[in-house]
């Protein structure tokens, strides 16, 4: 009996102490992957002013952030959005994979001209690219642009470098 118990204590140490190297193995795993997301959420909205209309943008600069966009996301407010920058000024595309909001999004060229409007559907694994190349595009609720009578061809202002 005395030697089960000492077994079951020795077992009981190893595990304890498998799970303390499993966290300071962990660590650095969880600080890598989830700490620019928590520095993201920490960086300022963007104002930016859309005719006469202005929406609060989180900015995806890199491309990890451009691919994740609002994937995951279920409510946005409704003068809210996100401002992704691309890379190289040409025709880009976008899609909604693991994306359940309905989203509307302008693409704009290099200096923040509005070059086409298309609306989003949730969850949609189709590809919508812009009619024209563009450097730029803003991801708002859909029907947004509609609603404050935003065309093509009107300016974005307060984008980053302008």
């Amino acid at each position: 009996m005395k030697t089960r118990r000492c077994m079951l204590l020795t077992t009981l140490r190893l595990t304890i102490r498998d799970r303390s190297s499993m966290r300071i193995v962990l660590l650095p795993f969880l600080v890598a992957v989830v700490g620019p997301a928590i520095a993201h959420a920490s960086d300022p909205l963007l104002d930016l002013q859309v005719g006469g209309a202005i929406v609060a943008a989180e900015y995806a600069r890199s491309p990890a952030e451009r691919e994740r966009g609002l994937m995951e996301r279920t409510e946005m407010a409704a003068d809210h959005g996100m401002l992704f920058r691309f890379d190289d000024f040409r025709r880009h595309c976008l899609w909604m994979k693991n994306t359940p909001l309905p989203l509307s999004a302008a693409f704009m060229d290099e200096q923040g001209r509005i070059v086409d409007v298309i609306d989003l559907e949730p969850l949609s694994k189709a590809i919508r690219c812009s009619s024209e190349p563009a450097r730029y595009a803003l991801e708002v609720n859909q029907g947004w642009f509609e609603r404050n009578g935003i065309e093509v061809g009107e300016p974005v202002r307060g984008i980053p470098g302008q």
